[in-house]
């Protein structure tokens, strides 16, 4: 029998396995009570495989003793008479994953890409070519970024599936389409200037500020989205960003031109939003999808530039290639986790440093080209006083 190791919860102790799927051991928690007058001992679960926790057994003991859960046997059974198909395992996700971030917009996706055409089916069901079909139907319509975020949510339902035992592993992979996301958006100094000269004239100026805060903050736009007028720090000149995409809470600069786009916009008693929304009192605008598309279309951008995105890109190449800003401020600025992120900028960093590095030949060109001269004439006036000796 393997040895039992005592946790810091009462009832809850854990013995030491082979880790499932992995190299190495894991911890298998178990709960110790009484029912009737007798001793029970339960599973609670694993350590990586079910994310088990000497704290989350716990709970599961006081919830046993107060028979409001039921026990693993009879989850088993249940799940056996369960019929788990793709809805169903995708519902399961969800409830599993409620404070994931960004689980609205992937609901959205397996609402319109997976739940009518497949979702009725269980996985043991589904044939290679059933997924083969959505990809190729979206690749078809241009859409080759959301085929393969759509494919990768549908694998990692699948993967949900097995891992918590709900179903037995399909017979084929899921492949996902592979993505260039190195890809940097930039703008022309034509199209630039194209752009603000739109978004001066355009009819809807909240959306207009939105976009110059892209261009002149890189802020991201769900960040944009999210801002808050107790976020803006305009005494000290600082920009709080609400739970990004690192996950902290970070602060960048407000410059200046930011600093005249937030002082230009109205200010809603009822919201706390810098952009709230029309509908929803007191919640946040998700989308300007109408504005952005008219601006973008008025400023003849190009057809891959979106524009959101697209701005922050801008403002990290034009950082980029001024040669004034490293790149490890550049990550700090775009808040980059990892400076890997912000090496596709780099490339416009050593350009920078080519033309100085050539500004610097031209230095000692000119310098050389003025000694040359300067030889040319001493020698040119020395020639003139010796002409005028002889003849003198």
């Amino acid at each position: 029998m393997m040895k039992r190791h005592p946790t810091k919860y009462p009832g809850v102790f854990y013995r030491l396995a082979d880790r499932i799927g992995g190299a190495g051991k894991e911890k298998v928690f178990y709960i110790v009570f009484k029912r009737d007058g007798k001793a029970i001992e339960e599973k609670a679960g694993r350590q990586y495989a079910d994310d088990m926790t000497a704290a989350k057994a716990a709970r599961i003991r006081a919830e046993r003793i107060e028979n409001k859960r039921p026990s693993r046997k009879e989850i088993r059974e249940e799940r056996k008479a369960t019929k788990w198909t793709v809805n169903a395992l995708w519902a399961a996700y969800k409830e599993a994953n409620a404070g994931k971030k960004g689980l609205s917009f992937e609901d959205r996706k397996f609402l319109v890409h997976l739940q009518d055409s497949i979702g009725a089916k269980e996985p043991r069901e589904l044939a290679a070519l059933d997924v083969d079909r959505i990809r190729i139907k979206l690749q078809k319509a241009g859409k080759l970024t959301t085929a393969a975020r759509v494919l990768e949510l549908l694998r990692r339902t699948i993967n949900f599936g097995v891992k918590r035992g709900l179903i037995e592993p399909i017979k084929f992979k899921v492949m996902v389409p592979k993505l260039n996301n190195e890809t940097t958006e930039d703008l022309k100094p034509a199209e630039l200037a194209r752009l603000l000269d739109v978004l001066a004239k355009d009819e809807d100026q909240k959306c207009a500020a939105l976009m110059r805060l892209a261009l002149f903050t890189g802020m991201r736009r769900g960040e944009l989205f999210r801002l808050q007028w107790n976020d803006l720090d305009f005494e000290r000149g600082f920009i709080r960003l609400r739970d990004p995409k690192g996950g902290k809470d970070q602060t960048i600069p407000m410059s200046e031109p930011a600093r005249k786009v937030f002082e230009g916009l109205t200010v809603d008693p009822e919201s706390p939003y810098v952009f709230p929304s029309r509908r929803k009192k007191g919640e946040p605008l998700t989308d300007m999808k109408k504005s952005i598309e008219r601006i973008r279309t008025a400023a003849a951008l190009p057809a891959g530039f979106r524009p959101l995105h697209g701005l922050r890109h801008v403002y990290a190449s034009m950082l980029a290639s001024s040669g004034a800003v490293d790149m490890f401020t550049l990550q700090k600025l775009l808040t980059h986790k990892s400076p890997l992120m912000t090496q596709r900028y780099a490339h416009l960093r050593d350009d920078a440093l080519k033309r100085a590095a050539n500004l610097a030949g031209d230095i000692v060109s000119a310098a050389v080209l003025a000694n040359k001269k300067d030889s040319e004439n001493e020698g040119k006036a020395a020639g003139e006083a010796a002409l005028d000796s002889k003849t003198g």
